[in-house]
């Protein structure tokens, strides 16, 4: 598939975009996937995801190793984390086939509301690193939660990042910055996940996909650089937007879908 010259440059601004914002506190697929469906509509939905994690994957990534520079990931928690999330990722996937999702957007859209309500009432929350378990117990809890946001990611996926890095934060206790780049790790496992199932099937149209992961790493890395001299100020003030966001898109989508 060929895009005119007009949709083009309106892909790429949206997935540069998305680069951005992802690589500072998630939510990317907010702008980049409805954007490719209004540049290519005739597209089935299942292209429109896959070709969209090929772009995502490379601008995660180039976030990851942004981050990695600076920030300094905690790897000891985000690699087992990353290795549940592929799983759970590849099992959403295979569910996603059997039961429609718009049976969870519900669900979804009163957890995005509890996050964005307690993360708002908590300004302390991850401007300091206290981590609440160690050990075993910590890898434990780290394992579930890659577990089961990488089965959501699969499943339905809006906002994974941003339920990363929530979780990191408010279940874990790393500060904001430590947690995004902690969070990218993972979502590569899950976007890795995804396009293997997307690939399989054939729902992956490769020039869209490298042209839009060319724009989104651009966005990535300069989101990422931003986010590491901002600091978990800045982070905090932009995972708050994009829950905002979320909350207003799935709400829409629930009600008049």
């Amino acid at each position: 598939m060929e895009l005119d010259a007009i949709h083009l440059v309106f892909l790429g601004i949206a997935a540069t975009s998305a680069g951005f914002v992802d690589a500072i506190a998630g939510g990317g697929g907010l702008i980049q996937l409805p954007a490719l469906l209004v540049a290519a509509p005739k597209i089935p939905i299942a292209q429109a995801l896959g070709t969209n994690k090929l772009g995502s994957i490379f601008g995660t990534s180039s976030a990851a190793f942004a981050y990695s520079k600076k920030a300094r990931p905690d790897l000891a928690t985000a690699l087992p984390m990353a290795v549940a999330a592929f799983i759970g990722s590849a099992a959403g996937a295979s569910v996603a086939t059997r039961i429609p999702t718009s049976l969870f957007k519900p669900i979804i859209l009163v957890l995005l509301i509890a996050v964005g309500i307690y993360t708002w009432r908590s300004p302390s929350l991850g401007q300091s690193e206290a981590l609440r378990y160690s050990g075993r117990r910590h890898t434990a809890l780290a394992t579930i939660v890659g577990l089961v946001i990488g089965f959501y990611d699969g499943l339905f996926g809006p906002g994974t990042g941003s339920f990363l890095i929530f979780a990191l934060v408010g279940l874990l206790g790393y500060a904001f910055l430590k947690a995004s780049a902690t969070a990218k790790i993972v979502n590569v496992g899950t976007n890795a996940a995804a396009l293997l199932v997307f690939g399989f099937h054939g729902a992956i149209l490769v020039s869209i996909g490298l042209f839009m992961a060319v724009c989104n790493i651009g966005g990535a890395v300069v989101g990422a650089r931003l986010a590491i001299r901002g600091g978990s100020v800045l982070i905090r003030k932009v995972f708050l937007g994009v829950l905002f966001v979320l909350v207003l898109r799935l709400a829409w989508d629930t009600f008049h879908g």
